[in-house]
C-alpha cells in the first residue's frame, strides 16, 4: 500500500472499503487493548472490575481531547493534501504536534488534582476511590503517549493511509498483552501490582506507539519538519487546527458526559451492575470497531474531496458508508444475541454481572448500525469544516434524546428500561444526523454552483 492515496479519484466504494479494512486492524487492536485489560482485571474480582469501570468515562474525556485535536489535524491536513501543497502539509503536521504537547501538560495537571472529587461525583465509594487512585495516578503519567500518537496517526490517515497507523496501534496491543498478566498477578520476578499493574502496562504499551508513530510520520510519510517555526506561523497553524479541534473536543466530550450520567444511574443498582456495564461497553467498543473505522476513513475521504471541490462524490461516499454501517450493525446484533452469555462469563464468572451484560447487549445492539451512521456523519461535518454542525447534532442525540429517554426508562422499568432508552435514542439520533448532513452538503454544493 502506498504511503499516500488520492481519494478524489477512482471507485468510491472500493476506496472506502480498502481504507476501512486497513483501519479496522488498528481499531480492533485498540478495542482488544481494553478487552485484555478487562479480562485480566476481571480475574482479580468484581470490586476491582467495578473500580476500573468507573474510570471509563474519565478516560473517555482524555481521549476526547486527543480525538478532537486529531480530528482538527486530520481535517486541515487532508484538505491541504487535496490542494496539492506538500510543504504546507509538513508545517501543519509539525505545528499540530507542538500544540498537542501543550495540551498534554494541561491535561496532566488537571487530572492529578481532580481524581477524588470526579470519581465521588460518579458514585464511587471510598473503597473504590482507593483502587481508582492506584490506577489513574499512573494512567495520567502516560497521557503524552495517548495524545501525541493519536494526532500522528490521524495525520497519516489524512494522507489516505490507514494500514500503517493500524500497525502502530497493534504494537501497543502486543506489549500490553505481555505485560498485563506479569504486572497484575506478579508472575516470575515481577511484583504483584494488581490494578496498578494494569495501568503501568498500559503506559508502557502506549509509549511504544509514541515512538513508532513519530518514526513513521518522519521517515515513511515525510510529514515532519524539525526546523523551529516562527511564532506567527505556529499561531496560524494552531488557529486552523483549533477551528476544527476545539469544536471537535466539545463534540467528543458529549458522549463521555452522557456516559457519566448513565454510569451514575447504573451505580444505583450495585457494584455488579457497574461491573456489568464496564464489560458491556468494552464488548460494545469491539462490535462498533468496524463502524468506528468507517467513520474515521470518512474524514480523509471527505476532506480530500472538499479540497478538490467534489461535493457529489462526498454525498455518494456518505450513502455508501450508511449502507455499510447498517449491514455491519445487523451482523453484530445477531452474534451478540446468540453468544452474549458465554462472552460475558468469559470476562467475569459472577452470574449477576453476566446477566447485566446479556441484558445490555440484547437490547442496545439493535442500534449498532445506527450508531455507525451517526459517527460517520459527525466525522464528515468535521472534515467539511462545519464543526458546529457536529456539535449541534450530538447535543440533540445525547441531551435531547439519550439522557431523557434513559432517565424515563430507568424510572418506569429499571435497568431494562434504561437500556431500552439508550437504544431508542441511538436510532433517533442516526436519522437526525443523516438528515442534517445531507442538508449541509446540499447547501455547500449550491453555494459552489453560484
Amino acid at each position: 500500500m502506498a504511503a499516500r492515496t488520492d481519494l478524489t479519484e477512482g471507485p468510491i466504494g472500493k476506496n472506502i472499503i480498502r481504507l476501512t479494512l486497513g483501519m479496522m486492524i488498528g481499531m480492533i487492536g485498540m478495542v482488544a487493548f481494553n478487552l485484555i485489560d478487562t479480562y485480566f482485571v476481571g480475574q482479580l474480582g468484581t470490586t476491582e472490575l467495578a473500580a476500573m469501570s468507573f474510570t471509563f468515562p474519565v478516560i473517555m474525556v482524555a481521549n476526547s481531547i486527543a480525538l478532537g485535536l486529531g480530528l482538527g489535524t486530520s481535517a486541515v491536513i487532508s484538505r491541504t493534501i487535496g490542494s496539492g501543497d506538500h510543504d504546507k502539509v509538513k508545517k501543519l503536521t509539525s505545528n499540530s504536534l507542538i500544540l498537542g504537547v501543550l495540551f498534554v501538560g494541561i491535561m496532566m495537571i488537571i487530572g492529578f488534582l481532580t481524581i477524588n472529587p470526579v470519581f465521588r461525583m460518579l458514585g464511587a465509594n471510598e473503597e473504590m476511590i482507593i483502587l481508582i487512585r492506584q490506577y489513574m495516578t499512573v494512567w495520567y503519567i502516560g497521557v503524552p503517549f495517548v495524545v501525541i500518537p493519536m494526532m500522528a496517526n490521524n495525520a497519516m490517515r489524512a494522507a489516505g493511509n490507514t494500514l500503517i497507523p493500524s500497525i502502530v496501534m497493534m504494537s501497543s496491543v502486543l506489549v500490553n498483552t505481555v505485560l498485563d498478566p506479569l504486572l497484575i498477578f506478579g508472575i516470575g520476578p515481577f511484583p504483584r501490582l494488581e490494578l496498578q499493574g494494569a495501568a503501568i502496562a498500559t503506559v508502557i504499551a502506549r509509549m511504544t506507539t509514541f515512538i513508532v508513530a513519530l518514526l513513521m510520520l518522519r521517515y515513511k510519510f515525510d510529514m515532519l519538519s524539525f526546523r523551529i517555526p516562527h511564532m506567527d506561523e505556529l499561531i496560524e497553524s494552531w488557529k486552523k487546527v483549533l477551528f476544527i479541534g476545539i469544536p471537535a473536543m466539545i463534540n467528543q466530550f458529549i458522549p463521555p458526559i452522557s456516559m457519566g450520567i448513565v454510569t451514575r444511574l447504573v451505580a444505583g443498582y450495585g457494584k455488579e451492575a457497574i461491573a456489568g456495564l464496564g464489560v458491556s461497553t468494552r464488548i460494545e467498543m469491539f462490535s462498533l470497531g468496524p463502524m468506528m473505522s468507517l467513520a474515521t476513513v470518512m474524514i480523509a475521504f471527505t476532506g480530500q474531496n472538499l479540497g478538490a471541490q467534489k461535493f457529489d462524490r462526498i454525498l455518494k461516499g456518505a450513502k455508501f458508508s450508511n449502507r455499510t454501517s447498517l449491514i455491519l450493525g445487523f451482523f453484530f446484533f445477531i452474534v451478540l444475541s446468540l453468544f452474549g452469555r458465554p462472552i460475558a462469563l468469559f470476562f467475569n464468572s459472577d452470574e449477576t454481572v453476566a446477566s447485566v451484560v446479556v441484558l445490555y447487549l440484547s437490547i442496545v445492539s439493535v442500534s449498532y448500525g445506527s450508531i455507525g451512521i451517526a459517527m460517520s456523519a459527525s466525522s464528515s461535518f468535521s472534515a467539511l469544516h462545519k464543526p458546529y454542525s457536529a456539535i449541534f447534532v450530538n447535543i440533540v442525540r445525547m441531551f435531547v434524546l439519550l439522557v431523557p429517554l434513559a432517565l424515563t426508562g430507568a424510572y418506569f422499568a429499571g435497568l431494562p428500561g434504561l437500556f431500552t432508552g439508550l437504544c431508542v435514542s441511538f436510532l433517533g439520533g442516526a436519522y437526525f444526523s443523516d438528515m442534517w448532513l445531507k442538508k449541509t452538503l446540499g447547501k455547500m454544493a449550491a453555494g459552489q454552483a453560484t
